[in-house]
């Protein structure tokens, strides 16, 4: 009977450290934050390394922006999935449509991808 405790007790220690290390549920995870990535194309598809991508906060107006990688791409994080975000990219005489990250889209993480037009003069 005296190895059954120490045996007892480490099982109670691994299924607690278990318990503590994964979240209970799903209502545990944040749902209020998402991010947004992607990579910015040319119009021939070809990706932009250097290209500035604009988000706007559509509520309070606040304007972030991100250098394109080496290979195009780009991200945000920490967003609010109760507002609208509107994302846009330019490079050189080169910019994007607006694209909108809706409160309608549930995605944790969204990915939008930016097509490059030639800017009419």
């Amino acid at each position: 009977m005296g190895r059954f405790f120490p045996v007892l007790g480490l099982l109670l220690a691994l299924s607690l450290s278990q318990a503590l290390a994964e979240p209970q549920n799903k209502r545990d995870v944040d749902s209020t934050v998402r991010s947004v990535q992607g990579v910015v194309m040319d119009d021939a598809g070809k990706l932009v390394p250097g290209a500035i991508v604009h988000i706007e906060n559509t509520k309070t107006l606040q304007i972030l922006s991100f250098i394109t990688k080496d290979d195009g791409s780009y991200a945000f994080h920490g967003l609010s999935s109760n507002v609208d975000y509107a994302l846009k990219a330019e490079n050189q005489n080169m910019s994007s449509s607006v694209r909108t990250l809706s409160v309608f889209d549930s995605r944790r993480n969204a990915v939008i991808n930016l097509k490059l037009n030639k800017k009419k003069s």
